[in-house]
């Protein structure tokens, strides 16, 4: 089936990386389609963040680690031919580097899965992290947040000529896989939605996708943003189905005491709402799905 060299692909590209690769990003977009092309971010001089351990480290290195994810259509995927990282995950990253003072270059993208976002964070394994990271109170108790920067919600991944799952209420009995650590398996265990037996979890989406295409499950359940761009892959073999069945906003992970670097930003998030970067960033990544989004308020603590 073509989406399962979709998925071997992906996969084969994310287990082949190494951790860390300084890498730009591409001359286009990510989506199905020609169209937008990401905005251009003017790099801030002589950038401040009075109080921020996290700051004084990216300023004392010259650079910036972030975060992100690889294996995700029109979020964050890295291409395996050029090495580039695309998608409205990565942008924004960019964006937010800009706006501390450095340009891409000076941008080391470090893939971390969902499993170890956490200790990455803590540890200063990443400056910051970029990559469908849902805020939740739980999360918080470790880490901090900025934004949220977008508002997604849990949905259904299956084959196209399955018209058994219409969403949550028909997956009794079906295998439903998702990625370790994740907030939707977790939804999906906690609400009883299959059996136990049924849930099937890897590390990537990527995975999981490659398991729907041979059969192996039935349902890949995460955020509908991710699941579109897979879809927008491969539309003769993958459709999503129902309508998203929880909230899952996009926050930009931190040290959960640099409440310092947190407000800032958020100062940036918040002026890339207010002068149209967001929305461009939006139509030239996962906007070419077809989709349209409005991008949330910011949640300042």
């Amino acid at each position: 089936m073509k989406i399962r060299t979709l998925a071997a692909g992906l996969l084969v590209g994310a287990l082949a990386l190494t951790a860390c690769g300084k890498e730009g990003s591409p001359s286009g977009g990510t989506g199905a389609s020609g169209g937008a092309q990401p905005p251009t971010y003017t790099v801030a001089s002589n950038v401040d963040v009075a109080g921020s351990p996290t700051f004084a480290k990216i300023k004392s290195k010259g650079g910036l680690t972030i975060g992100v994810k690889d294996d995700q259509p029109g979020l964050g995927l890295k291409d395996l031919t050029t090495g580039k990282y695309s998608g409205f995950d990565i942008e924004i990253a960019k964006m937010v580097a800009a706006g501390l003072g450095f340009d891409e270059s000076k941008i080391t993208y470090k893939t971390v899965d969902s499993s170890a976002r956490e200790a990455a964070i803590a540890n200063g394994d990443v400056d910051y992290y970029v990559g469908t990271y849902t805020i939740t109170d739980k999360r918080k108790q470790q880490v901090s947040f900025a934004g949220p920067y977008f508002q997604a919600g849990q949905d259904l991944l299956v084959r196209k000529d399955d018209n058994s799952i219409t969403g949550p209420q028909s997956l009794k009995g079906k295998k439903v896989c998702s990625v370790t650590g994740s907030t939707p398996i977790q939804r999906v265990r906690d609400q009883g939605l299959t059996e136990p037996q049924n849930i099937v979890e890897f590390q990537k989406y990527s995975q999981c996708v490659e398991k729907l295409g041979t059969k192996e499950v039935d349902a890949v359940t995460t955020d509908d943003a991710i699941l579109k761009g897979f879809a927008a892959q491969d539309p003769d073999t993958l459709k999503v189905v129902g309508k998203p069945f929880s909230q899952e906003p996009y926050g930009v992970g931190l040290n959960k005491d640099d409440s310092a670097l947190r407000g800032k930003i958020d100062d940036l998030l918040q002026a890339a709402i207010d002068n149209g970067t967001w929305q461009k960033i939006y139509d030239s990544t996962l906007g070419k799905s077809g989709s349209a989004a409005t991008p949330p308020a910011i949640q300042r603590y």
